[in-house]
C-alpha cells in the first residue's frame, strides 16, 4: 500500500507506485487515500477525502488504461473507516482481508526516519515490510533500528502537491506534472482556486 493525502495526486506519486510495484513484483498496489491525515490537518486545511479519492480514482483508471492492465488500485479503506487516519489500522484491515498475504507499506526516504512517531508504530512494523522510495538514487533517510525494510530507487521527479495547488491557484502550467484527468477534475470543480 502507498498511502497519502494526495491533495492532489501527481505524476511523482504514480512514478513511485509503478516503480515499487515493478521492482518488488507485487501482485497489487493500492493507493490509499487518507481520510483525516492527522499529521497534516493539525496545521493546514485539506480537501475533503471524497474529492481526493475521486481524483486518485481518475488518475489510476487512466494509468491502467495506458498500461493495458490493472496494475494500480485506488483505495477508500480509510475513508470508509472514517475518523483520523492511522496506517496501523489500515494494515490490520488489509491483513484480515488478504488472508495473511505479505504486506508492504511505501514511504518516502524523507519521512522514513520518523516512522517511530507514527501512531502505534510497533503494529506497523509487525504487519508490513517498509519500502523506502528513494528518489534519483541519492541516499536518503532510513527507518529507525528494528524496522524490516527494502529500498527502491524511483525516478527523481521534484514535484510537490503544495506546488501543484499553488500552480492551479496562480494559473501556472500543471499539465506536465499532473495526470490529465486530475487536471480536468480540478478545473471542472474549481479546486485550489483554479479557474474553470
Amino acid at each position: 500500500m502507498f498511502g497519502g493525502t494526495f491533495d492532489p495526486l501527481h505524476l511523482g506519486h504514480l512514478a513511485i507506485a509503478l516503480e515499487v510495484r515493478h521492482q518488488l513484483e507485487l501482485d497489487r498496489m493500492l493507493l490509499v487515500v487518507a481520510n483525516d491525515p492527522w499529521q497534516k490537518t493539525v496545521f493546514n486545511s485539506v480537501t475533503p477525502a471524497s474529492i481526493r479519492f475521486e481524483m486518485v480514482e481518475a488518475a489510476v483508471a487512466a494509468a491502467n488504461e495506458s498500461i493495458g492492465s490493472t496494475v494500480l488500485e485506488a483505495s477508500d479503506h480509510e475513508i470508509r473507516r472514517g475518523g483520523e487516519t492511522y496506517t496501523a489500522d489500515t494494515l490490520a484491515t488489509l491483513a484480515t482481508e488478504t488472508d495473511g498475504a505479505e504486506l508492504f507499506v511505501v514511504v518516502g526516504s524523507d519521512i522514513a526516519a520518523s516512522l517511530d512517531t507514527w501512531e502505534r508504530p510497533d503494529e506497523v512494523r509487525e504487519l508490513a515490510t517498509t519500502v523506502v522510495a528513494e528518489r534519483g538514487g541519492s541516499a536518503g533517510g532510513r527507518p529507525p533500528e528494528g524496522w524490516d525494510h527494502v529500498v527502491v530507487a524511483v525516478p527523481a521527479l521534484e514535484i510537490s502537491s503544495t506546488d501543484i495547488r499553488n500552480r492551479f491557484r496562480n494559473g501556472r502550467p500543471t499539465e506536465a506534472l499532473v495526470p490529465h484527468r486530475v487536471v480536468e477534475y480540478v478545473r471542472s470543480h474549481g479546486l485550489y482556486g483554479s479557474t474553470r
